[in-house]
């Protein structure tokens, strides 16, 4: 197991993400409700001020498009990567949302692989 020296290091605020998260799933079914617990970061993140509530809001409304579109009987991955990764633009340069960032990736790869 690799072990990483943190003497030193300074963090500031940090969103610590919980839940189990399962983007690897080979299940269109599941993606729905990996999306949902992603929602779910988000909205904690918000509510803790780890995002701010105007860009909070911009980012669930992102995720809660990207929901709906992977629940149709036919999913459209282009408009569920589109929000996806318009969600994630908007965190990108929020220092303390870097592994809610990480978690956008994954869905990202999980749409992809999925669709």
């Amino acid at each position: 197991m690799t072990a990483f020296d943190q003497r030193g290091q300074k963090v500031n605020n940090q969103i610590n993400v919980a839940g189990n998260f399962n983007f690897g799933t080979n299940n269109v079914a599941d993606m729905s409700s990996e999306l949902q617990k992603l929602l779910d970061e988000v909205k904690k993140a918000t509510k803790s001020g780890d995002i701010d509530a105007e860009t909070g809001i911009d980012v669930e409304a992102k995720v809660k498009k990207a929901i709906v579109h992977a629940e149709k009987s036919s999913p459209d991955k282009k408009s569920i990567l589109d929000n996806i990764n318009g969600a994630k633009s908007l965190i990108e340069g929020v220092s303390s949302a870097v592994n809610l960032v990480t978690l956008f990736i994954q869905a990202s790869d999980m749409v992809r692989r999925l669709l």
